[in-house]
């Protein structure tokens, strides 16, 4: 990962993005490979999550994904949550060291802690600047959820 990256706040909580990747609107980061994309969750969705200790794949390498096809579940000590693929394309590699040990997601985001590869176009990826104007419009109503006031 590069030193250059750009901040959003996340209250007092300094989220970073590095800026040598793209992003999707799933708070995932994605890297261009050989074989498509690398993908792996952003800051935000490790700060939403904390600490993650449970990771399991509905689908299995290779298979043909949808967008916003359902892949997997995720639990943390805050949340719960399905994963949805980012794009549609060819699942080629699941992250096999976090079957045993997602804790890496928490420390290496956005290296050891990647989750899976996508050969697919990547049209609908944001640039760096793009996602934290998508984070913009979105903190509003997270924090209104995190506190559980969304309906207030």
């Amino acid at each position: 990962m590069s030193d250059d990256s750009l901040v959003f706040m996340m209250g007092k909580f300094e989220t970073k993005f590095p800026t040598d990747r793209q992003y999707a609107k799933n708070h995932t980061w994605a890297v261009r490979g050989q074989q498509g994309y690398r993908f792996g969750f952003t800051a935000y969705a490790v700060r939403l999550l904390q600490d993650v200790y449970f990771l399991e794949w509905s689908v299995d390498a290779p298979s043909a994904l949808r967008q916003g096809q359902e892949i997997g579940f995720i639990e943390s000590s805050k949340a719960e949550s399905d994963l949805y693929a980012p794009l549609a394309g060819q699942l080629t590699t699941l992250n096999p060291a976090l079957l045993s040990d997602p804790s890496q997601i928490n420390l290496d985001m956005y290296g050891t802690g990647w989750l899976y590869e996508i050969d697919g176009p990547g049209d609908q990826l944001m640039s760096p600047e793009e996602y934290l104007t998508h984070l913009a419009g979105v903190w509003e109503i997270t924090q209104r959820t995190i506190k559980g006031q969304l309906n207030e």
